[in-house]
């Protein structure tokens, strides 16, 4: 067998979870780590040893690259639990694409969620920007280019504050995603995949969602 082979293939049979169970794992993982009443699970050697065969996480995670919001730790999981794509802002590319579908079509994963969070450096780079004018140099400015229809879209709507202009850029990368995939929204349409849009805040360590599709969630 390759070594890809051996990376992805699954342990358990397809849909061994709903989304709305997986998201409920999720939010009881968020809790406990709101709480300091952390779990740690799926961290120790009996668990690294299952996974030398396969892999089958429950939910995707798609967020921000920042060093604050690692959603492992924020969520209390542990090794083989999430499927786990960064960028800074959460900016959506073809590699970003591919990696969630990868999830969802090969590891089966029934949940896709989008983590934005507060005091973001690329929304606030992409603010600046469109206030003055100027972006920025090398490779960054493709970054600020692509949040820059989220801020956009956010002032047309009268949002002005960072936390509203978030916000709206996590809601906006999750319609961008099922727009893009045809993979993605055929599952949603199916009943197989929720795609779940939250920000997490530094501050209390709390996940809040914004937007939800495929999915009746509390907001």
């Amino acid at each position: 067998m390759s070594e890809v082979g051996r990376t992805v293939r699954p342990q358990a049979g397809r849909g061994a979870w709903t989304p709305a169970e997986a998201w409920a794992k999720l939010a009881r993982g968020n809790e406990r780590f709101v709480a300091g009443d952390y779990s740690h699970p799926n961290q120790d050697a009996a668990r690294r040893d299952s996974l030398t065969e396969g892999q089958t996480p429950f939910a995707v995670f798609f967020g921000c690259a920042d060093s604050r919001v690692a959603a492992e730790i924020i969520f209390d999981r542990g090794l083989g639990d999430l499927f786990v794509v960064r960028t800074a802002g959460h900016v959506v590319d073809t590699g970003v694409l591919g990696s969630i579908e990868f999830g969802i079509a090969i590891l089966h994963i029934p949940l896709v969620v989008i983590l934005g969070h507060d005091s973001c450096g690329a929304v606030a780079a992409a603010v600046d920007a469109v206030r003055d004018g100027v972006l920025p140099g090398g490779y960054i400015r493709d970054i600020v280019e692509r949040v820059t229809p989220s801020v956009l879209a956010a002032h047309q709507a009268g949002l002005s504050s960072p936390d509203e202009i978030e916000a709206e850029h996590v809601r906006h990368t999750l319609h961008l995603l099922t727009d893009r995939s045809r993979l993605i929204a055929d599952r949603v349409a199916s009943g197989e995949l929720a795609v779940v849009g939250a920000v997490y805040t530094l501050g209390d360590g709390r996940a809040r969602i914004m937007d939800s599709v495929g999915l009746d969630l509390p907001t």
